[in-house]
């Protein structure tokens, strides 16, 4: 069975920092493009970062570049969002999404579109 597992989510105050983790099962991370996506109240689904381990591709969308890093551990079979500086407006909940055939630019920049499998994410919540 294919699962997505995000943890790590919770309080974090402005200027502060997280780490997100995503857990997989039934597929290799290696092998896919996994991406971090996020979607605030009201809001649509936006991409944050995504990895092609495969492909040698990590891409960023432009307000994160910098600041936060995506990064993938082989044997756990785990991908990590880890999150610097984080801004008010950043509070949604963070989701991660694994697509076999996607681009990490494609999978990044709509907003996850077409990406196979998916987890039930972790709410991040940025406050003082």
């Amino acid at each position: 069975e294919v699962q997505l597992v995000e943890s790590g989510g919770g309080l974090v105050q402005p200027g502060g920092s997280l780490i997100l983790s995503c857990v997989a099962s039934g597929f290799a991370v290696d092998e896919y493009t996994v991406g971090w996506f996020r979607q605030a109240p009201g809001k649509g689904r936006e991409g944050v970062a995504a990895i092609s381990k495969r492909a040698g591709n990590i891409y960023y969308t432009d307000s994160v570049r910098g600041r936060f890093t995506i990064s993938t551990d082989s044997a756990k079979n785990t991908v990590y969002l880890q999150m610097n500086s984080r801004k008010p407006d950043e509070a949604a909940v963070y989701y991660c999404g694994a697509g076999r055939r996607a681009w990490p630019i494609v999978a990044v920049n709509t907003g996850g579109n077409g990406l196979e499998y998916w987890g039930k994410g972790t709410p991040v919540t940025v406050s003082s």
